[in-house]
């Protein structure tokens, strides 16, 4: 398990190698998704950086998000409710489970990319990412109608 400093210097490695200024709106915005349990929205992590930063505006949030995510050091992931972010695990390759209900992820190390046997045209893959969506065993208790799924 990598540990909160670590993903914080991660991340603000990653910044520095794009040539971002490291400011200290991005080192909390670096310190908030290593120490964040789950997923974090574009709107939680504006009114998180609102209450120390009063000046910051809600684009200036989501574009630093995108740019963290398409550096790859924050994943994406569409709920029900919208888009949700986290850190990402730079440390191993591996995939997630997530409970469409509650959000809790469970990662797999098993990758299917090692058995897709050729993929069409000449691409060079650069990344992948494979997510599994369902009810985690805790929520499938909570929620089980008669038929034992999830209402």
């Amino acid at each position: 398990m990598v540990d909160h400093q670590t993903t914080v210097m991660q991340i603000i490695q990653a910044m520095a190698a794009k040539g971002w200024r490291i400011t200290e709106q991005r080192k909390r915005l670096a310190t908030l998704f290593a120490g964040a349990e789950g997923y974090l929205s574009p709107k939680d992590v504006y009114e998180y950086m609102k209450l120390q930063y009063s000046t910051v505006s809600f684009d200036t949030v989501y574009r630093n998000l995108r740019m963290l995510s398409e550096m790859g050091v924050l994943e994406q992931f569409y709920f029900n409710e919208g888009l949700k972010f986290r850190a990402s695990c730079l440390k191993h390759h591996h995939h997630h489970l997530i409970c469409v209900q509650c959000e809790k992820t469970v990662t797999f190390d098993f990758c299917p990319m090692n058995y897709v046997p050729d993929l069409p045209g000449d691409y060079s893959i650069l990344n992948h990412r494979f997510e599994v969506f369902g009810y985690c065993p805790d929520c499938i208790v909570k929620t089980s109608g008669l038929d034992g799924e999830p209402s």
